[in-house]
């Protein structure tokens, strides 16, 4: 699994604090309903090319990491 934690970061001052992509204000809820209304990751670069296909990979596996630690707990 890609290491997240390079690529999502929280920071208090933007967007309420929810998990960003690096320094965008893109969100990685953002880019899970990109995905969920069947956007493809080519799609979603040619719409964000501040985006890359490892950053929406990070988003993945950051929801995946959030919801086993939701189970786990």
């Amino acid at each position: 699994m890609i290491d997240y934690k390079t690529i999502i970061r929280r920071n208090s001052n933007k967007r309420f604090g929810k998990p960003c992509i690096r320094e965008t204000r893109i969100t990685v809820y953002d880019v899970l309903g990109w995905l969920a209304a069947g956007m493809s990751y080519d799609q979603i670069i040619i719409d964000f090319p501040e985006l890359t296909k490892e950053d929406i990979v990070a988003c993945l596996a950051y929801a995946a990491d959030r919801e086993h630690k939701l189970l786990s707990a």
